[in-house]
């Protein structure tokens, strides 16, 4: 097979191209991977992270040994009334972070295999639509912490024996 000097230009674009679309479909950052310590008994809790991806993208699961189901949720205000519900996915738009934390986007694991205790750490695997998975060390804060090294301000949080 004889490759001339255009046909050889060509095979380069087409691969440059297509070697181009694939760094930017998996290029994303996740960071501060976090979640609170849960009381004994509890079968939920709540995982918050930062992710930002260089193409468009969108979160579709997660998974975790540490519980039985990972799902994801979003909170809302309604009429002075704070709702949870579940989400099929969140939107990862290109260059922008998006932030899972309090009172917005996070993940929930039900059916706790055991509690989540402060100091700990996790594992937690995370579906993209276009990215593929991505494995990520959860870090467990203290009940009532906002975030890594945040400490526990959340107004009206009252717990007996945690400050």
């Amino acid at each position: 097979m004889r490759l001339t000097l255009p046909t050889l230009g060509a095979v380069y674009l087409l691969l440059a191209t297509a070697a181009h679309g694939f760094a930017q479909s998996g290029d994303i950052e996740i960071k501060d991977v976090w979640a609170r310590a849960t009381p004994g008994g509890a079968q939920t809790a709540a995982v918050y992270a930062t992710i930002v991806s260089a193409a468009d993208d969108r979160l579709t699961g997660a998974a975790t040994p540490a519980a039985k189901e990972a799902q994801l949720h979003t909170m809302a205000t309604d009429n002075g009334v704070m709702t949870m519900r579940q989400v099929d996915d969140i939107n990862l738009p290109a260059g922008q972070p998006v932030t899972l934390k309090p009172g917005g986007y996070h993940i929930v694991p039900t059916g706790l295999t055991q509690p989540l205790v402060e100091g700990q750490t996790f594992p937690l695997t995370l579906t993209f639509a276009k990215t593929g998975n991505r494995q990520v060390t959860v870090s467990v804060q203290k009940i009532g912490a906002m975030g890594p090294g945040a400490g526990t301000d959340m107004p009206g949080m009252n717990m007996p024996g945690h400050r």
